[in-house]
């Protein structure tokens, strides 16, 4: 945390001067939100004070989604704020979005005075208990109940976001309180986080005693473990082979052949039939989401054990057959100390495994009809370090979340709920820690929160947005396909033109009319530095083969 002034305590300074020095007291350099009569105190402090970066977001949603996306590249605490009402109700999807994540986001917001609220007055901005609505989408929330509580409530609030299970965590300040004085609290040096344990001694055991006999074992990693990449390379170094969840990529660079990355879930016979010949799986820091586990019908290797530091995570979808509680990386450096000389694998076992991995590759790009060579055209001008992002959109499921490989674990930032128009607002707060951030999105998708381009725009930010183009809703379309005969109900849109939205925000576009154009084209606006926009021309370049995953459940789930 940064260094910052201390004052005594008896010099009095306002509740919103508090604020913003609790957060560069936690280090906080940059924030989103949209300014308001509600919280207007604390951006005139953050602006006179100087310290804090404020990206100014068009809508409160697309503010919290950004500080979510903040907090996945950089790996450090989200902040938005907002005011009150119905701005802490717009903010309500990108909460839920961070807390479904495990992203730490604080999110700071506004309410009415202490004497009117709860009480139907018609207060502005009144909403009938506002803190529960945001307990409902985030990991908790807390009211501030005097002047002196400003800062323990948001140092709590702080530790509570960035403690695993990581989340969203709203601190509401009513207006009176925001509005007065306030004795400035001599800050403390820490936030109060639990240190991180591994499981105990005698589930280490246990687990040692059910892995040793594995010839052909596989490692799971969720979004849970991604800061376990040195714990999970001793595993590969063991004789594992890695699969990870869509949030747990990049634990180890996904050009490894011991890792399959996120190639799961998506009706591939070759790693179907690879699970089936593995016997034993350790999952750690993973929820083995229905969708990634085709509604939990997707074969997985047993025994299973499971590694959570949530205790409720036991058999939350898939049985175990044993589970530790405690931190992943921690838990299976543990393991690693103990199967050193005990675990014999198979000597074929990661060899088979990098055949299977080349094969399903292989043959989920052939199955992209037109669209085969994408993947291996943007990695090839991608830098390896940027960011990749996504919305909810046909060309993510097909081949975004599968055959596009990623270096590191803050490198993947993409809606875990699965909710369409996350993307770009996700993409904008990745851009916004600094790196250089690629997104994939589909029109519908896209023009659900186009507004946020000109909050890219006007903070200069390094993001290259791609845009595939059909013209509407090319997901729902295939599943009305599928499951309802083909009649296209409410799935055509009209939006502008993306070449005059373009034009409109002063920034450079290209539109992409044929397959082997796109890496090329991708380079070239890659290369800007600031916001730019490739188009895909879907219709030009021909359709996208796409085949929902079943909506079944099998005996092996339960």
């Amino acid at each position: 945390m940064k260094p910052v002034e201390r004052l005594h305590e008896t010099e009095s300074e306002k509740v919103s001067d508090t604020v913003a020095r609790v957060l560069e007291h936690l280090g906080v350099s940059t924030a989103f939100g949209v300014t308001s009569v509600h919280n207007i105190g604390i951006l005139d402090a953050i602006g006179r004070r100087d310290r804090i970066r404020f990206v100014m977001s068009r809508g409160e949603m697309g503010a919290a989604h950004m500080a979510d996306g903040y907090a996945r590249a950089s790996g450090k605490l989200g902040v938005v704020i907002t005011s009150t009402g119905p701005a802490a109700a717009n903010a309500a999807a990108g909460l839920l979005e961070a807390t479904l994540a495990s992203s730490p986001v604080l999110h700071i917001t506004g309410q009415s005075s202490r004497a009117h609220i709860d009480r139907g007055t018609g207060a502005v901005h009144d909403v009938p208990n506002q803190l529960g609505m945001l307990r409902a989408v985030c990991k908790s929330a807390h009211r501030v109940e005097s002047a002196e509580t400003i800062a323990p409530t948001l140092l709590r609030a702080a530790a509570d976001a960035l403690t695993p299970p990581m989340g969203a965590v709203s601190v509401e300040i009513p207006i009176d309180i925001q509005r007065g004085a306030a004795f400035a609290p001599a800050l403390q040096d820490e936030l109060s986080i639990p240190t991180p344990r591994a499981a105990p001694a005698d589930t280490i055991a246990a687990c040692t005693d059910l892995i040793a006999s594995a010839k052909r074992p596989l490692l799971w990693i969720g979004g849970g473990a991604r800061h376990a990449g040195s714990a999970v390379r001793r595993l590969l170094d063991l004789g594992f082979c890695l699969i990870t969840s869509w949030n747990g990529r990049g634990v180890v660079p996904e050009d490894d052949p011991r890792s399959l990355g996120a190639l799961n879930g998506v009706l591939s016979p070759q790693v179907d039939a690879f699970c089936r010949s593995a016997n034993l799986l350790l999952v750690a820091g993973s929820r083995l989401r229905h969708q990634q586990t085709r509604d939990m019908g997707l074969f997985l290797p047993s025994p299973l054990i499971q590694i959570d530091i949530d205790p409720s995570a036991c058999n939350r979808t898939y049985r175990n057959e044993l589970f530790a509680c405690g931190d992943a990386e921690l838990t299976l450096d543990a393991l690693a100390d103990a199967l050193e000389d005990q675990l014999s694998v198979t000597p074929s076992f990661q060899r088979e495994f990098a055949e299977m991995k080349r094969a399903a590759i292989d043959d989920l790009c052939k199955r992209q009809g037109s669209y085969a060579s994408f993947p291996a055209q943007l990695r090839a001008v991608m830098p390896r370090d940027a960011v990749w992002a996504r919305d909810m959109t046909m060309s993510n499921n097909a081949w975004g979340h599968h055959a596009f490989p990623v270096d590191g674990p803050r490198d993947s930032v993409f809606p875990v709920g699965g909710g369409i128009g996350v993307g770009l607002p996700l993409a904008i707060g990745a851009a916004a820690s600094g790196r250089k951030t690629v997104l994939l999105s589909g029109d519908g998708g896209f023009f659900l929160n186009h507004g946020e381009l000109w909050t890219a725009i006007q903070a200069g930010l390094d993001i290259t947005l791609i845009v595939m183009n059909d013209r509407g809703y090319g997901v729902i379309k295939h599943l009305q396909n599928a499951s309802h005969g083909g009649r296209h109900f409410y799935t055509d849109l009209v939006s502008p033109e993306l070449e005059g939205l373009a034009a409109l925000g002063g920034i450079p576009y290209r539109r992409v009319t044929q397959a082997d154009r796109f890496g090329p084209t991708a380079a070239e606006m890659i290369a800007v530095r600031g916001p730019s926009l490739v188009e895909v021309d879907m219709q030009a370049v021909g359709p996208l083969p796409y085949k929902p995953l079943p909506q079944t459940r099998q005996r092996e789930a339960h």
